[in-house]
């Protein structure tokens, strides 16, 4: 079988190998598609913490099963279905408590063992999410718009709430999608006008605004004062979390989505003032899988136009490089297997 491996920072090469015997409680998939996101591009820049190589990356994967052995939901080969990467012990208290997502012993499918930049996969048969009724692309979209949903299920959003996201790449379009579902009110806020514009077209909020030094005296002027309730930071950036803590009302929360290899520091007086309610959001649950692929079954969350680049597996070697320059303008790449 074919299988891209990244052997040390900057050397991707495609490989072939044996395929893979799925031991007990282990299924056998065919991946179909792979979504490729920054963990893999940090990855192959050297710049991904707890990473080793050589590695095959991938963890948002499209599959379909090819053999699989007992199990709680009646899966059968041939099936469509998502992989859950994040493979947790069960055993922890973050698991005991149903919180798998931050699993104390967690390992990540591309991140910490091979994944699925690969013709043939073996997973845990509980990592197999049915998604019967989606494209296989649309599949691919499913772990990173898990992601948003996770964030705002931990924000328990209230019908009405004026929430903001700040970044609208493809984890802030979840975020912003999954809020709006929740019944909430969407500000959006980038630094890039194509960012904005392409929400603005496909997630209808109540304004798409400009990131910049005026930002926190337009998004009061918008809520009459009183600054929007929820803040999403979807940036990664040190500089746009820390300011994200201005953003937030009085008795308002902070979610903290996007994850930055740095020291963050806010003012405490100020944020004891507001009685400010501060949040992190890491990965998804098998919950939030199936809430994203109803919805997306259900044409109502969309993923189309977040997909701007295509590529097949022997193609990705020579075509991943140059997504890394920001003048490619490519927001969310796909590999076809």
């Amino acid at each position: 079988m074919r299988r891209v491996v990244l052997s040390e920072p900057f050397q991707l090469q495609l490989q072939t190998a044996q395929p893979p015997v799925p031991g007990p409680d282990e299924a056998l998939v065919r991946v179909r598609r792979i979504g490729i996101c920054g963990t893999d591009l940090h990855a192959f820049q050297g710049r991904q913490p707890f990473f080793s190589y050589p590695r095959v990356l991938g963890h948002e994967v499209s599959a379909e099963v090819v053999a699989v052995g007992p199990n709680p939901d009646g899966l059968v080969p041939g099936d469509p279905c998502v992989v859950s990467p994040y493979l947790y012990c069960g055993v922890c208290g973050a698991c005991r408590q149903g919180k798998t997502n931050c699993c104390a012993r967690l390992k990540v499918l591309g991140v910490h063992v091979d994944g699925g930049l690969q013709d043939l996969l073996t997973v845990p048969a509980h990592a197999l999410v049915r998604a019967a009724g989606l494209s296989v692309d649309q599949m691919a979209m499913v772990e990173n718009q898990s992601i948003g949903a996770h964030a705002v299920r931990r924000a328990q959003l209230q019908p009405g709430e004026t929430v903001l996201v700040v970044g609208v790449g493809p984890i802030g379009f979840g975020v912003s999608q999954f809020a709006r579902l929740a019944g909430a009110q969407v500000l959006l806020a980038d630094l890039s006008p194509a960012r904005l514009e392409l929400a603005q077209r496909w997630l209808a909020p109540r304004q798409a605004l400009a990131a910049g030094p005026d930002l926190e005296a337009r998004l009061a002027d918008l809520t009459g004062g009183d600054l929007p309730s929820v803040v999403f930071d979807c940036t990664g950036s040190p500089p746009s979390m820390m300011q994200s803590f201005r953003y937030v009302a009085n008795g308002g929360r902070l979610v903290l989505v996007g994850l930055a290899q740095a020291d963050l520091t806010f003012h405490d007086p100020e944020f004891h003032r507001r009685e400010m309610t501060l949040l992190a959001s890491r990965n998804a649950t098998r919950q939030d899988f199936e809430h994203v692929i109803a919805a997306m079954a259900a044409g109502q969350a969309v993923t189309e136009p977040l997909t701007t680049a295509r590529v097949t597996l022997e193609e990705l070697p020579a075509a991943l490089p140059t997504w890394l320059d920001p003048q490619a303008g490519v927001l969310k790449a796909t590999v076809e297997l």
